[in-house]
């Protein structure tokens, strides 16, 4: 397993992440996964085994019951991981059970604190933007929860490269705490994130951590043009995330990653982990599992090393049209880009 920093920070975290969005099947998150805490349990152990240092989890999923579940597992060895959570979805249906306030984001650190049977959370994450509160306050609410010693790091969830910035500019402003890592949908067939999310990374220094790198498990190889898909698979259901609009670039993507599979002797899925752990910006892949046999799939990704063909011919099978300003400078900014700048418009020269 290796190691890397998550942003400026000094922690080093492994390149594969265990998500807990499997533990509890509670309301619509069953849809995802219902593991309970002797099933959970066997995860942990096996991801904890392979050298994995992270879990993420999030006050939302289950509500609340990921958590406790994580929590339960966890006793006696708290010190062996780090607990990545989140705050900001709906977690009740009182007008201020959302949100970034600094009421709500106080409010719901301590109730995740107890959820998780632990005495700080090692990365806080607003888990999206909050439009109504103004910014300052939430950078402060979270920059209080530094300084109690009730969380050690702070980091965001599915911002928008403005949103980012600025929150980042009202950090470094009032010297409040910054954010650390952005964790954001990024796949193979959703690669949006290159325009802006991850040159901003590059240049403000954060870590990337990856949900859904997967494509809620399009790119496991079950998804084949003119063949039934798999029995109970979430996308036979209404869960909607990542949205697919036109299935033809999706297969084709799919077909170059199994030809690549074979050549290694991989999963399909560990093929597209490693593919995004090779990719700037870049420090860890949030992996899913309902088993033993899904999370032994994801973690071979780890271990497995992409050549610069394999990489390229993946790149060109799955590479986003560029839009403007981008093709622009593509064209005309020849001497002038940035590594930022470069992360994407490298591929188009």
């Amino acid at each position: 397993m290796e190691y890397r920093q998550l942003g400026r920070s000094g922690i080093l975290v492994s390149t594969v992440t265990l998500g807990t969005m499997t533990f509890g099947g509670k309301g619509g998150y069953r849809r995802v996964g219902e593991l309970e805490v002797d099933q959970a349990r066997q995860l942990v152990d096996r991801a904890l085994s392979a050298g994995v240092n992270l879990i993420d989890t999030a006050d939302c999923y289950s509500y609340g019951r990921s958590e406790e579940i994580v929590g339960e597992v966890l006793k006696g060895r708290r010190d062996d991981i780090l607990i990545a959570t989140k705050v900001g979805v709906p977690t009740g249906h009182g007008p201020n059970d959302e949100g970034l306030s600094r009421d709500h984001i106080i409010a719901a650190c301590e109730r995740s604190l107890r959820r998780l049977q632990t005495d700080h959370i090692d990365l806080y994450q607003a888990h999206q933007w909050d439009g109504k509160t103004p910014p300052e306050e939430t950078m402060d609410a979270l920059d209080t929860l530094v300084h109690q010693g009730k969380v050690r790091y702070i980091g965001c969830s599915n911002y928008s490269a403005w949103h980012l910035m600025k929150a980042l500019g009202i950090s470094d402003r009032l010297g409040l705490q910054r954010f650390v890592s952005h964790q954001i949908y990024y796949s193979m067939i959703g690669r949006e994130a290159e325009y802006e999310l991850v040159p901003a990374a590059i240049d403000q220094g954060l870590g990337l951590l990856i949900w859904s790198p997967l494509a809620g498990g399009l790119m496991s190889g079950k998804y084949r043009r003119g063949q039934a898909w798999p029995e109970g698979a979430r996308h036979t259901t209404d869960w909607g995330e990542p949205p697919v609009s036109d299935w033809d670039p999706v297969y084709d993507v799919i077909e170059v990653l199994v030809n690549v599979a074979e050549r290694h002797g991989a999963s399909p899925a560990a093929v597209a982990l490693a593919y995004l752990i090779g990719k700037p910006a870049v420090t860890s892949v949030v992996v899913g599992a309902r088993d033993l046999a899904q999370l032994e799939i994801n973690l071979g990704a780890a271990e497995l090393a992409l050549d610069p063909a394999d990489q390229a011919e993946l790149d060109r099978v799955s590479q986003p049209t560029l839009l403007y300003p981008y093709w622009h400078q593509a064209a005309n900014v020849t001497k002038r880009l940035s590594p930022a700048d470069e992360s994407l418009l490298r591929q188009s020269r």
